[in-house]
């Protein structure tokens, strides 16, 4: 009753987490205030109940974000703001039912945050805002375009990301790499979490400089420092089927807005629907939806009889031959066409490209959502749907398919690979995307957006199986993507198995933001699974209106596993599933381990330094017994602070950085002096503070700076970026710092990954010499000024991250190029003894990203390619060591964590810290020596 802190008996609360707001209500009927509109009557409930939801002003603090109207009952959303400003993520779902003109509230469920305290004045403006995620985004995309292996990383800024500052492999001669990115901001966003950060939010477009992959970010940068704070990418796709680690992410796009522009050529006068026909690439001959053009004289694929609500809104598939899909990414080129047609029977060249498929597919799953939710196309009011068919990667085929926020698009497939579209569930999937998105809204990283990957494939699993009559008990009927293949069997095909019957949550990848979204297709099958085992076990009718009940009527955009389930069991009960259907749908998701507080049961074989590190895009360092790294406060809302402590875990921790509302970040130690980089709105400087105390000291300031930086005795060296991302390497002597030397960082000279011991700078260098692009390894004595080439490569070798000791140097290298590995080569100081520790090819083969080294071993950051999807495609560490005749290189695991293990810097002997995703937080870790072979 109003006015109580305590709901109806019978009634059910969960806690938020993070905040003083319940996650969830259920089973109350409580009156909600006489109200012109649905919306209005939900503010003005939660007001009257303002002791039990300790939401301070509702009418002033959340915003309609849409009703949904099914019968009598009403789904309001609302969007937190601060100040006026939206929270990200921060959204509440009032239910109530409608009658005879009163409203009763039936529950309510979502994240409102009561802890912002954060203020509004930014001191980033947008211009400089859209040029620091631009520059962010470049810097990523150029360490990750070193190995060909990495480009299944795509996000970005998740904690350690692998990689180091710029690279040069083929096609970088001269050019800015990926300066054809653009960004556009949309103003103040507050980013939630503790008392919050005010950010301005930034969308970059482009492609990656070597492979023509779309790049399509969401960044946001802290407004008052000029800082990436967070960023993901905004580019939803099925998963490249057998590349480990498949990239993903939302858009945001109207309804009729989204299908509007000028830019389209649709076909002029058009005659009414009628209905025409193809041939699908499995054979069968299928009805199409069709439109006479008779200006043309020519039928296209737009279908005008499905969409009722608008006559101008249509289901059409557009001929995207020949594109880059860089260049469909967000946007819509000039030119497209429909697929069109002499007569009403489609031809060979429709069915190759994928046209048929797409267009009779799209039908499909509209014809499903419509009949089974009574749901008006994919935003639930009648917007057209967009297909296009045929994207290549810069001409090449493009095995892949993605929501924008816009449209689907499909590739080319390959020899192997039909296009995408030839798959009813991959279609259903990639609209299901669609459907959240204007629904849940589910963030596309992390559990949120494996929550998005997992209801797309329940779906668009659902519909397939449906669409051909195929039984739940069916050994192939959790199968996803298995009639893709020209040659191989359904299940050799299957790109995921949602009754795989061992995916659970013990199972659950801990990665970064900067690898798979943070897990979003690694993780989905997690609560997939338990969606599968509920259909299965209730029937596909009963099951399918739970999850779509739970889908637009409950979860929110932040939501986890934890509120999933408990958003799934809650519809269940709303619809009045009986007490046996209740206990199966807990029992799939106890069955998959998602139970509350499932995480804490995820263990490590390392010991912690430093729990709970909540940084984006930091390195560690290591050096003289002593680790430094860069941290916030618990909640993640306060800017980095770089903190130092022992390895071998004894002591308290060092504040090294002083609270100057910048970002620190990137710090190195030789145990002795820390420095680290401080980021504000006027730029970067080197800071450097002796371990044992003292002032704070100003060494370098520019631009940009990479996040390459390390000292050992007097000297310092550290890579920036110029105007354009231009990278260069910089050194200096701690006592005389205003003496700089710098290399590279100009169009045709560029420098990167710089690494420093006992007074030697290594880095790589390209530069044009009479016409022709030198790549070289080279190394400098700082005290003497002489230069040392220590290897040349051939022009178009892609040249990786280095480190030096007092014998050796060590580096990476990308030969032979596209084939998923790389080489880690070793020699002397003066470029003798040149040895490969691994190569590229052959068997044990690694992808490197990352290297370091001590005297007695080199370790790298790797991962073992692979043609699955799961733990052993991810970052691990391996070392090198001598073996025991001395003669030849031992390798080993460092630790057998599962999940993503980045960021390592080598401590002195065998011992290693990283940065360790395992638990699904990243942590500090160590050991002093390797684990060996993991299981």
């Amino acid at each position: 009753m109003p006015g109580t802190g305590v709901p109806a008996p019978g009634a059910s609360v969960a806690a938020g987490r993070g905040t003083a707001t319940p996650a969830l209500v259920d089973g109350i009927r409580e009156q909600a205030p006489a109200a012109r509109t649905a919306a209005d009557a939900a503010r003005a409930y939660l007001a009257a109940h303002a002791d039990r939801y300790r939401i301070a002003d509702p009418g002033r603090d959340l915003r309609p974000a849409g009703t949904l109207t099914s019968g009598g009952r009403r789904t309001v959303r609302l969007q937190q703001t601060h100040h006026g400003m939206p929270v990200l993520g921060g959204q509440y779902v009032v239910r109530m039912e409608e009658k005879d003109g009163r409203r009763t509230v039936t529950g309510t469920s979502g994240r409102y945050f009561t802890g912002l305290r954060t203020g509004t004045t930014a001191e980033v403006d947008d211009t400089l805002a859209v040029e620091r995620a631009v520059d962010a985004v470049r810097q990523d995309l150029d360490a990750r375009a070193f190995g060909a292996g990495t480009d299944d990383e795509d996000g970005a800024f998740g904690t350690g990301t692998g990689g180091e500052d710029g690279a040069f492999g083929a096609g970088a001669d001269g050019d800015d790499g990926a300066g054809q990115l653009t960004g556009t901001s949309h103003g103040l966003v507050v980013v939630p979490g503790g008392t919050g950060v005010l950010t301005r939010h930034v969308t970059v477009r482009g492609s990656r400089p070597a492979h023509g992959e779309p790049v399509l970010r969401e960044v946001y940068i802290d407004a008052r420092a000029g800082y990436p704070v967070l960023a993901y990418s905004a580019v939803r796709t099925f998963g490249t089927p057998g590349t480990p680690g498949v990239p993903g992410t939302p858009g945001r796009a109207g309804t009729r807005a989204a299908r509007g522009s000028a830019a389209r050529t649709p076909a002029a006068d058009p005659a009414p629907g009628t209905t025409g026909s193809g041939v699908r690439l499995d054979g069968t001959t299928v009805p199409l939806g069709i439109t006479r053009d008779d200006a043309a004289g020519t039928y296209v694929l737009r279908d005008r009889t499905r969409i009722q609500s608008d006559p101008d809104n249509v289901l059409a598939t557009w001929d995207a031959s020949g594109r880059w899909v860089s260049d469909l990414s967000g946007t819509w080129p000039d030119g497209l066409r429909e697929v069109a047609s002499a007569t009403p029977r489609f031809g060979t060249g429709a069915t190759e490209s994928g046209a048929v498929d797409a267009h009779w597919a799209a039908g499909q799953v509209y014809d499903y959502y419509r009949a089974e939710f009574g749901r008006d196309s994919l935003d639930g009011h009648g917007m057209t749907v967009d297909s296009l068919v045929g994207a290549t990667d810069y001409g090449q085929p493009y095995v892949n398919a993605f929501w924008d926020g816009r449209k689907m698009v499909y590739g080319t497939g390959d020899a192997e690979y039909r296009p995408l579209s030839a798959a009813l569930d991959v279609v259903g999937h990639e609209m299901t995307h669609a459907v959240v998105e204007h629904s849940a809204g589910l963030v596309y990283a992390g559990q949120s957006g494996a929550m998005n990957e997992a209801l797309a494939d329940y779906f668009g699993n659902a519909i397939e199986s449906d669409a051909l009559h195929l039984p739940m008990d069916d050994p192939d009927s959790g199968l996803v993507g298995q009639s893709l293949c020209r040659t191989k069997d359904p299940r050799a095909c299957a790109v995921r198995d949602l009754n795989d019957g061992r995916t659970t949550a013990g199972s659950f990848l801990g990665v970064g933001f900067g690898t798979d979204n943070g897990g979003v297709h690694l993780n989905s099958t997690i609560f997939a699974g338990a969606l599968w085992d509920i259909r299965e076990e209730l029937g596909p009718r009963l099951a399918d209106a739970i999850v779509y009940k739970a889908l637009t009527e409950y979860l929110t955009p932040l939501d986890g596993f934890t509120e999933g389930r408990d958003a799934v069991i809650a519809a269940a009960k709303q619809l009045e599933a009986g007490g046996k259907q209740i206990a199966a749908v807990r029992k799939a998701f106890t069955a998959h381990g998602i139970v509350p507080h499932w995480e804490k049961s995820l263990g490590i074989d390392s010991d912690v330094l430093l729990s709970r590190v909540n940084t984006y895009d930091s390195h560690l360092g290591a050096g003289g017994g002593w680790w430094v790294a860069s941290n916030s406060d618990e909640s993640g809302s306060e800017p980095y602070s770089v903190w130092a402590g022992r390895t071998d875990g004894k002591g308290q921790h060092k504040r090294m950085s002083p609270d100057d509302g910048r970002y620190h970040v990137n710090p190195a130690t030789d145990g002795k002096t820390v420095v680290w980089q401080a980021v504000g709105p006027a730029g970067v400087d080197i800071l450097a503070r002796p371990l044992a105390g003292g002032p704070v000291r100003t060494l370098w300031h520019g631009r940009s700076a990479g996040t390459a930086l390390g000292v050992d005795g007097d000297v310092v060296a550290f890579a920036y970026y110029n105007y354009g991302g231009r990278p260069g390497v910089g050194y200096l002597s701690l006592k005389d710092p205003a003496n700089v030397v710098t290399v590279g960082g100009g169009t045709y000279h560029r420098s990167t990954f710089p690494s420093v011991s006992h007074g030697k700078v290594v880095y790589q260098d390209r530069q044009r010499v009479s016409a022709v692009y030198e790549a070289t390894t080279r190394m400098v004595d700082v005290a003497t000024g002489e230069e040392t080439v220590i290897q040349r490569a051939d022009a178009d070798t892609g040249l990786g991250p280095t480190a030096v000791t007092a014998d050796h140097v060590y580096w990476l290298l990308d030969a032979v190029g596209q084939n998923g590995a790389t080489t880690l080569r070793r020699a002397g100081l003066d470029g003798s003894d040149v040895t490969d520790l691994t190569a590229e090819s052959g068997p044990g083969a690694l992808d490197i990203s990352d290297v370091t080294a001590s005297a007695q071993a080199v370790t790298v950051v790797a991962r073992t390619p692979s043609h699955s999807i799961g733990n052993a495609a991810l970052a691990k560490l391996w070392q090198f060591t001598p073996d025991r005749a001395g003669d030849g290189t031992h390798r080993a695991r460092v630790s057998c964590n599962r999940g993503e293990q980045l960021s390592a810097a080598a401590a002195g002997g065998t011992r290693v810290v990283w940065l360790d995703a395992t638990t699904g937080v990243g942590n500090v870790v160590t050991r002093a020596r390797p684990s060996g072979t993991c299981a």
